[in-house]
């Protein structure tokens, strides 16, 4: 038989015990049509990235199904059916995964890493931020505060920007070469 993988998400101010008892019923719903439940996997409540239905958090289920084409198509009609189910998404897979998702896998220490699973220190291309900054800003960060050219460049630069200024105060054009 097809694998599957369905999540679905249930309404904020549905209890955990109600959310469990829509666990069971799609359960027995699946086995009546001929499949199996592998795996269920309670996520808790989490919040949404933008409003469904009026609502701003969920409570996510996942559950591993071993079933024909006919039962997850009755499966999810009931789904659409149920006003504490928000949304649904099932997905055929190849195999079923062992062991905790990843989702499961989530909750446990970090290693070092931010709020979002990535380096703080870097973007989300992968690239160092620092680096990018500091090249940004005309810095080498191993050749000290400006390397090399760059350093020669800002210096001719800042020469011309003070030639610049000392004659706009004095007021004079003796220096330019030309007379009033």
């Amino acid at each position: 038989m097809p694998l599957y993988e369905n999540v679905f998400i249930a309404r904020q101010d549905v209890s955990s015990q109600q959310v469990d008892g829509l666990t069971e019923s799609f359960s027995k719903l699946i086995e009546e049509n001929g499949g199996t439940v592998a795996k269920t996997e309670y996520w808790g409540v989490r919040s949404l990235t933008y409003r469904i239905k009026k609502n701003r958090k969920g409570h996510y289920v996942l559950m591993n199904l071993d079933a024909p084409s006919d039962a997850v198509l009755e499966l999810e009609r009931n789904m659409r059916l149920n006003e504490d189910i928000i949304r649904y998404l099932t997905v055929a897979v190849d195999e079923l995964e062992e062991g905790p998702s990843a989702m499961m896998q989530s909750r446990g220490g970090r290693g070092g890493r931010g709020r979002d699973g990535r380096d703080r220190d870097r973007d989300f291309r992968g690239r160092d931020r620092d680096r990018d900054r500091d090249r940004d800003r005309g810095r080498d960060r191993d050749k000290g505060p400006a390397g090399g050219e760059a350093r020669a460049s800002a210096e001719a630069e800042t020469a011309t920007n003070t030639e610049t200024a000392t004659k706009a105060e004095t007021g004079t054009k003796a220096e330019t070469g030309t007379e009033e």
